[in-house]
């Protein structure tokens, strides 16, 4: 049926329709008194969702751009870095700060297996002449569903006493707790294609004082992702260069909604979301990829035995017009990921949970009772 699609993958996700019809008013002058109010009320909002008192910029852009700003903006040539490799995103912040020629020293963990907070802790204590500049790691890695142990790795990082704590908080940022200063967190990037309800193009950056600092001295090459020219800008109620004005519109709609929301709601609706995910996989036998117990609550990745996952996801499509991600690079074909994060209700997920149980019953994959899929993930919703 034609305009049926929904969107279960990790971004971009659904949109509500107060964000669409904000998004859909006539464009103003972004140096109007009018734009400065909003940015001025988003300024405040985004500091509310990022729980810091520090400054939180907005770049015209991507979650890559977030996190590509946060690197080269308190960094210096040459600086050492320890990055966490767990999956496809990790794998891209060591390509970022390689690119930068800094010295970029990785540990890593294998695809579906959360990052040792313990790795960090003995590189870092290890490190007794304070080489190490700053620490880069992924919270919630969108390619496998694995959730990281930020909160630990950043207390091993503030231990260290000059390292700063770079962290990809695209898929974790309004879907679970991430209090950036009560973690001592020095940089987090997000996208407004996830969590914040929007369609993509506003990249958020929130930056400590502690790297703010850094920034003043920092001498890798930037322009455009230039941090300190938005924090300068915003601290004006304005903007270094022209903005997504729209997007600045659904922008304040959708943090609006997470206001009226509450952070706690927020963060129990998606862990609500990630049992019922896991529940009803695992009662119609289909594996989890994600380490038991470290499954983020953005994201749920399964991998199905016998069966090409690609031909599952391209089945549910066709059959429920349900929109599932595929495997990333050797994933591919071997997992499917359920995206349950932003504007997502409980009758979304048990209706994707019940189209893949009718495919993979279909399909003759189906190890457990009929409907236990759907059994199960009605009652983790109930619970």
């Amino acid at each position: 049926m034609q305009d049926k699609l929904t969107l279960m993958i990790p971004g971009p996700t659904p949109v509500p329709e107060t964000v669409l019809q904000a998004m859909g008013r006539h464009p103003i002058g972004h140096r109007s008194a009018d734009f400065q109010a909003i940015v001025h009320r988003t300024t405040e909002q985004l500091k509310w969702l990022h729980q810091t008192s520090s400054d939180v910029v907005v770049i015209t852009g991507s979650g890559t751009a977030a996190m590509e700003a946060g690197i080269i903006n308190v960094l210096s040539r040459g600086d050492t870095v320890l990055c966490g490799d767990n999956g496809k995103f990790g794998e891209r912040w060591v390509k970022v700060a390689q690119a930068y020629g800094l010295d970029v020293q990785v540990i890593e963990a294998d695809w579906g297996q959360p990052l040792d907070p313990e790795a960090f802790r003995a590189a870092l204590e290890a490190d007794t002449a304070k080489a190490i500049k700053a620490v880069i790691l992924t919270h919630s890695e969108t390619s496998t569903g694995v959730i990281n142990d930020l909160e630990t790795i950043a207390r091993h990082v503030q231990a260290h006493g000059t390292a700063l704590t770079i962290a990809d908080c695209v898929t974790s940022l309004g879907a679970c707790d991430v209090p950036m200063d009560a973690w001592g967190i020095d940089v987090i990037g997000s996208g407004s294609q996830k969590g914040y309800m929007m369609p993509p193009g506003l990249a958020f950056v929130a930056m400590s004082e502690r790297a703010w600092e850094a920034a003043k001295s920092s001498d890798l090459p930037k322009f455009y992702l230039d941090l300190l020219k938005y924090r300068k800008s915003a601290q004006a109620d304005s903007n270094p260069f022209t903005p997504a004005v729209n997007l600045y519109f659904a922008l304040e709609a959708a943090l609006g909604m997470m206001q009226a929301e509450g952070l706690e709601a927020i963060f129990a609706r998606h862990a609500r979301h990630r049992a019922a995910a896991q529940a009803g996989m695992t009662a119609m036998g289909l594996a989890l990829y994600a380490a038991a117990g470290h499954g983020s609550p953005a994201i749920t990745a399964v991998a199905p035995a016998d069966i090409d996952a690609e031909t599952l996801r391209k089945r549910v499509k066709e059959r429920f017009d349900i929109l599932l991600a595929g495997g990333q690079d050797h994933l591919k074909g071997k997992v499917f990921r359920i995206g349950h994060l932003g504007f997502v209700c409980d009758r979304d997920v048990l209706t994707a949970v019940a189209a893949i149980e009718a495919t993979v019953q279909e399909l003759g994959l189906h190890t457990g009772a009929p409907g236990a899929g759907v059994a199960a993930c009605a009652a983790a919703l109930a619970g």
